[in-house]
């Protein structure tokens, strides 16, 4: 790989699936298709001499079944606060044409619909993670409460864009999406946040 680059912050996701979703453990999506918004804030990273940090990502992905069974379309978006060396290292890294973790979902991606830069209003709040692009998405969800008020975690598992970290387990309070040809609005269903550090 070209260039040396390395980016940490925290990352979440939500989608169509019932909580906790089965395919993450390579089981098949709860209502037949997936349909998965992830968000990532960059807090520290840099690509190739770019500084990267307080930039967001986010990426659409829809497999209309089993999710290592059929090609996914993606749509990724870049924080458009970035100027063009800032946003061509994002698209880079969260596309996985760097390397790193998210390389290895290349090969289940059929079509990318698109890539533009958007404003992304991405937001941490105790145990509330949310995301915002204007008439695009608006995603927020919130930890499950676990035992002794603690989070309901899950580690180790196959499938994920944060490989290394436990994720917690939430429920969507709303998944709003509406580009490309797709329009979802849904509510309590799956969500998982953690922290994320990737590196090439």
């Amino acid at each position: 790989m070209a260039e040396n680059w390395k980016v940490t912050g925290t990352y979440f996701e939500s989608c169509n699936c019932y909580a906790p979703c089965s395919c993450v453990c390579l089981g098949p999506p709860s209502d037949g298709d997936c349909a998965v918004l992830i968000g990532w804030h960059v807090d520290q990273g840099e690509f190739a001499g770019t500084v990267l940090d307080g930039l967001n990502a986010a990426l659409f992905a829809y497999s209309p079944g089993h999710m290592l069974e059929n090609k996914w379309r993606v749509a990724l978006y870049l924080d458009e606060r970035g100027t063009a060396p800032q946003q061509a290292a994002l698209g880079q890294i969260f596309s996985g044409q760097a390397g790193g973790p998210l390389a290895a979902l290349g090969p289940m991606i059929g079509e990318v619909m698109g890539v533009r830069p958007v404003a992304i209003e991405y937001q941490l709040e105790g145990k509330r993670r949310s995301l915002r692009i204007p008439e695009i998405a608006d995603i927020e969800i919130e930890a499950i409460p676990g035992q002794d008020g603690g989070d309901v975690t899950l580690g180790n598992h196959p499938l994920t864009p944060v490989p290394g970290f436990t994720a917690v387990i939430g429920k969507s309070k709303r998944f709003r999406f509406t580009d490309h040809g797709f329009s979802r609005e849904i509510a309590d269903r799956n969500g998982f946040y953690s922290p994320f550090a990737y590196h090439g």
